[in-house]
């Protein structure tokens, strides 16, 4: 019975992506219209996600029972994610300068570029601009000055932070720390039903969100022109999170995390259309941690750490993508660059990723930090924001599907530490 509500859940959800697509393609100003509707299903996620990080994550905590658990889980987690972005950005800089996408400089420049591109230096202008500032704010941030202004302000990695640290701290308390441990689990399972509930909704949010967006750019007539002036740019970003969508992370997860491939991307098939159709890695999370509690019989635990630090600092997609774009703009400038400077960008957009916020378009924020590594001119960003939306959502869907991956293969490798240790 509840296979076959998935699969029609399933079914509904590829229904509204293909109703959003045609609506705000053929009728543009219609998918403006009902763009209302989508707004209201991410606001619903988004809603659900600062409860669902802090009691998932206390909960996770207090499972452990011995603190050096704790240690070994998020090194191992931390390990992957840093190697598996620092292989998707390796990807993006070999096919970006093997294609060549970097095209003369007066065929790009607009005056809507350039406006936008006011818009994205006025967000820039409080964000590091070289590696030792980007390594301090990462830092820095993981403190919160003030608790209830991080979960205001959606500032997840504080909030896991504290949440880690109080969540050990309740399994020393004795019998007080247990009952805080069940309020926080009882949170936890309602905030998973109504996630549940919210999944019967995301058939029309996902397809008004993509309407409203497709009708923002002007139906197909205004669609095709932007991905035909930059069709090498971002054939060049979508061939490279192919690969590491389709090969890199398949491969990770049949050898490490011993699952089959075809039936784990069902298992993520709503939580990635879900991803797609909101750009938001964040907003993405309660359906992702449902999914793979529920669908992919991952344990609690490890979902409970894995994803919601995963949807911080695990941005596959979004590093491949500042390295390619950054290139892309050297080229388009005519500048060249040497291996050292390639290894700059390799090492910056990999941390800088961790930086980003799991919103929309957050990767053109932290893209003046791979710019800036480099000595590459910012207002290069202007060449690539016409198309960014649409290669915003194909970023995040990699960087959901990796986190996904990830969780795989961390909950496999603590269960052989498990039976290594019982023996």
């Amino acid at each position: 019975m509840a296979s076959n509500s998935s699969n029609k859940l399933l079914l509904f959800i590829i229904i509204g992506i293909l109703s959003g697509i045609f609506l705000g393609g053929l009728a543009p100003d219609i998918g403006i219209e009902v763009q209302f509707l989508g707004d209201l299903f991410l606001k619903s996620l988004f809603a659900m996600v600062i409860p669902l990080v802090m009691s998932s994550m206390i909960v996770g905590v207090s499972s452990l029972g011995d603190v050096r658990k704790l240690g070994q889980l998020g090194g191992r987690t931390v390990a992957f994610f840093m190697a598996t972005t620092a292989i998707a950005v390796s990807i993006g800089l070999v096919l970006v300068l093997v294609i060549h996408p970097g095209m003369p400089l007066e065929n790009h420049i607009t005056e809507s570029s350039n406006e936008s591109m006011q818009q994205v230096t006025t967000r820039m202008e409080d964000k590091p601009t070289t590696l030792i500032d980007l390594l301090k704010t990462i830092l820095t941030s993981m403190v919160p000055e003030n608790l209830f202004a991080a979960m205001a302000n959606m500032e997840i990695l504080p909030l896991i932070v504290f949440s880690l640290v109080f969540g050990g701290v309740l399994t020393t308390i004795g019998e007080k720390g247990l009952i805080v441990i069940r309020f926080f689990d009882s949170i936890n399972e309602a905030i998973m039903a109504i996630v549940h509930l919210l999944m019967w909704a995301a058939p029309i949010g996902i397809g008004a969100l993509i309407a409203g967006r497709l009708g923002e750019a002007g139906g197909f007539a205004g669609f095709w022109p932007q991905l035909q002036t930059l069709g090498a740019y971002a054939g060049t970003v979508i061939l490279a999170l192919l690969i590491h969508g389709l090969i890199i992370l398949p491969l990770a997860l049949r050898f490490l995390a011993k699952k089959s491939v075809m039936a784990y991307a069902k298992v993520m098939s709503a939580p990635l259309m879900t991803a797609f159709s909101t750009s938001s890695s964040s907003a993405t999370m309660p359906l992702t941690i449902e999914n793979l509690i529920e669908k992919g019989k991952i344990s609690r635990r490890t979902v409970s750490f894995v994803v919601p630090l995963g949807a911080t600092i695990n941005m596959n997609g979004t590093a491949l993508y500042e390295a390619v774009a950054a290139v892309y703009i050297a080229q388009s400038y005519g500048i060249e660059l040497g291996l050292g400077e390639t290894l700059i960008i390799l090492l910056t957009a990999t941390l800088s990723a961790i930086g980003a916020a799991g919103i929309p378009e957050a990767g053109l924020v932290t893209m003046v930090i791979v710019l800036k590594a480099v000595d590459l001119p910012i207002e290069g960003v202007s060449l690539i924001l016409v198309i960014d939306w649409f290669l915003d959502r194909c970023r995040t869907t990699i960087n959901v599907w990796g986190d996904s991956v990830g969780a795989a293969v961390i909950d496999r490798l603590e269960g052989s530490q498990e039976k290594t240790e019982s023996l």
